[in-house]
């Protein structure tokens, strides 16, 4: 399996994914103008890995924003992970927010509140 790798546009994140490492960082701002379109590549590269993954894997957020038609493949994605834990994978989400970026912090309490998934919390 290949890494996926997708740079960042003013309105969609820096995403790479890494099959070798079992890493999926996602960073900067999304709200892309075609929300399924966008996340199509990365949903079915994260199913694909899913067949097949690491025996340890880490799904890392460092997003500034996202929108509302961002929230649902970023759900999808975390539900994913819960996946490969409840398939005794080892499994862990980083939720990382800027200083004082009160809403972000609640967005990733608010994903951890849906799924059963360690979440840790980091500023930069």
């Amino acid at each position: 399996m290949e890494a996926l790798k997708i740079e960042a546009t003013i309105d969609t994140p820096f995403i790479l994914m890494d099959p070798e490492k079992g890493n999926i960082e996602i960073s900067g701002k999304s709200y892309p103008e075609d929300t399924l379109e966008f996340y199509a590549p990365v949903l079915k590269w994260m199913n694909d890995y899913c067949q097949n993954p690491q025996n340890q894997s880490s799904l890392i957020f460092k997003l500034d924003y996202f929108n509302s038609s961002s929230y649902k493949p970023i759900l999808d994605m975390i539900l994913k992970f819960e996946e490969l834990k409840n398939k005794n994978y080892t499994a862990s989400i980083e939720w990382h927010y800027k200083n004082g970026d009160i809403d972000m912090r609640d967005a990733g309490e608010e994903f951890s509140e849906i799924v059963n998934i360690p979440f840790s919390y980091f500023i930069f």
